[in-house]
């Protein structure tokens, strides 16, 4: 199970943060067509409608024949370079941290690790330190996803070379507020939904098996996931609105561009144009990736650290007989 058990104790936190990495990994490679789709929803500024003048997307079939047809299929991964940077990186820290968090806490306070608000703290904090380690290669997917034809980016160093002599450093760092702010919810709910569905799931329906764990682990993940992105949303949009500050020459194919002068003016800006719904544009396949992406997450890093596990009972019992 996720997180730190007294009674296991088979995973390390460097193990933890392999099998994170890897889970990450797989998952980027499945998802990635929806969070292309995601991130053109977010950054368009006309309505998501077949009735807005000038909106070039209307919904996710529309935008999947779109993409296909004016800038083929390998526009699905655009941007997949740092996105895999991205996962690796923020699976690995992240899952390191949270088994050493509730580690942590289980050893020095006198609440159980296993408790779902020790999980929402843990996966919160684990989280953000994640955020803040691979934000820059963050950015970079963000760009990348957003361009369209011709590409203002021609590579990966390109880009960062580019992005630094015009915009300076911080550019890499734009959208990190509202990623602060809202990761830290979300996290923290997709590993306490996690839990808390893991434990309603065992007492419902015991896993009979390894492959009746794999499913129920695939299961509570994707609906951890669909709650804590549907409550932090927003925050995401804010976040890919503000990334693409200083690009808006590459997203004149897209539609309107808007400039933002920070987070508050641009949920201001959002809400007066755009109106409440404006929020929550791209939430249809935020929430079918979220489902598909923390599901897989889950059950990747369950099935990685089940299978190390494994290798390690076997080494020691090689040992013990040899």
């Amino acid at each position: 199970m996720v997180g730190y058990d007294p009674e296991a104790k088979c995973v390390s936190p460097v193990e933890a943060a392999a099998a994170g990495s890897a889970s990450g990994f797989v998952t980027r490679v499945l998802v990635s067509p929806l969070d292309v789709i995601k991130i053109r929803f977010q950054l368009q500024i006309e309505q998501l409608s077949s009735r807005s003048p000038g909106a070039k997307y209307h919904g996710i079939l529309q935008a999947v024949q779109r993409i296909f047809r004016e800038e083929g299929l390998r526009a699905f991964w655009k941007g997949h370079v740092p996105a895999q940077l991205l996962s690796v990186g923020y699976g690995a820290v992240q899952f390191m941290a949270f088994e050493s968090l509730t580690k942590l806490v289980h050893n020095v306070t006198s609440y159980n690790a296993r408790d779902s608000f020790v999980h929402f703290v843990c996966g919160g904090l684990a989280a953000c330190t994640a955020t803040v380690a691979v934000q820059p290669v963050d950015t970079l997917r963000t760009r990348f996803a957003a361009q369209g034809e011709p590409k203002i980016y021609c590579n990966l160093r390109h880009a960062v070379v580019t992005m630094y002599q015009t915009e300076g450093p911080r550019t890499f760092y734009r959208g990190l507020t509202p990623t602060i702010i809202a990761i830290f919810p979300y996290a923290g709910l997709q590993f306490s939904s996690y839990n808390i569905l893991q434990q309603f799931s065992e007492w419902v329906i015991p896993a009979k098996g390894e492959k009746g764990g794999n499913v129920k682990n695939l299961v509570c993940g994707s609906c951890a996931g669909i709650i804590s992105k549907t409550l932090t949303y927003p925050f995401d949009l804010f976040k890919k609105r503000l990334q693409v500050g200083g690009f808006e020459h590459a997203r004149a194919a897209f539609g309107q561009v808007r400039m933002y002068r920070g987070l508050l003016d641009c949920m201001r800006q959002i809400l007066r144009e755009e109106g409440p719904g404006g929020f929550f544009k791209g939430l249809s396949p935020s929430l079918l990736k979220a489902a598909l992406s923390t599901g897989l997450i889950f059950f990747w890093y369950e099935l990685f650290c089940s299978l190390l596990c494994t290798l390690k009972s076997t080494d020691s019992t090689t040992r013990k007989e040899g």
